[in-house]
């Protein structure tokens, strides 16, 4: 039986309040949807209707169906490529989900052996040090601890990074010309635990990065991801022989 022009727009009715309540972070990944039965029953409509709008949430990868169990708001899972300086807002808008970014803490100090060897400088300098937590959706996506030269870069020290994430506002106003990735597998301690809300000891993906510009060591930075939810990917090709 063919469906009405009524049943034709709660359809996009259906599907476009759940996807509000998934972008929005109403609806967590892991919530079980409510079952097509009670969705006909709120929204007055057949079984039929709800199905196919639940279908189309399952196509965009939104939502996951599992049999006889229901439909589940799926698990974020984001890529990076390794070989690229990528912004964590677009990581996160590419997932269909909303960014912000909390600054935790920001100091500017002398820089200490630790510093130096961090961002590989032969002699003591300033440098900014912070801290950030960045978001997507409600959920906590990934734990920023960055260093900043700020002999390299001064217009850091009075930025207050507090409209503009650190790396974001880097990309932005500072032109990198090389750039080294380490990328390992850590365990949360207690900082890390309680910034993306896991337990301690939860495997998690630390991405390092320490990048120039025009031969000037300007950043180093810590990036780390909940394992079960980021993975890196590389593109390449053959080389040549010569």
């Amino acid at each position: 039986m063919a469906e009405s022009a009524g049943e034709l727009s709660l359809h996009q009715r259906i599907l476009g309040d759940i996807e509000n309540r998934i972008l929005s972070g109403e609806w967590q990944p892991g919530f079980r949807i409510p079952f097509e039965v009670a969705l006909a029953k709120q929204y007055k409509c057949s079984r039929m209707t709800v199905n196919k709008a639940l279908t189309q949430l399952a196509k965009t990868g939104l939502i996951e169906r599992r049999r006889k169990s229901g439909s589940y708001v799926t698990q974020p899972r984001a890529q990076s490529a390794v070989l690229e300086i990528r912004d964590i807002k677009l990581e996160v808008q590419s997932l269909g989900l909303a960014y912000h970014f909390k600054l935790a803490a920001k100091s500017q100090r002398r820089s200490s052996a630790e510093d130096r060897q961090r961002l590989g400088l032969d002699v003591a300098s300033p440098v900014l040090d912070i801290r950030c937590t960045h978001f997507a959706g409600s959920r906590p996506f990934c734990v920023e601890h960055r260093l900043i030269n700020l002999t390299a870069v001064p217009d850091a020290a009075a930025e207050t990074f507090e409209e503009e994430a650190p790396g974001q506002w880097l990309l932005n106003r500072v032109p990198w010309s090389a750039a080294e990735h380490t990328i390992r597998a850590v365990s949360a301690d207690d900082v890390v635990a309680t910034s993306l809300g896991i337990p301690i000891g939860t495997a998690c993906l630390m991405v390092e990065r320490r990048t120039w510009s025009n031969g000037a060591n300007v950043t180093h930075v810590h990036l780390i991801y909940p394992g079960e939810q980021h993975s890196l990917v590389a593109s390449f090709t053959p080389s040549q022989p010569k």
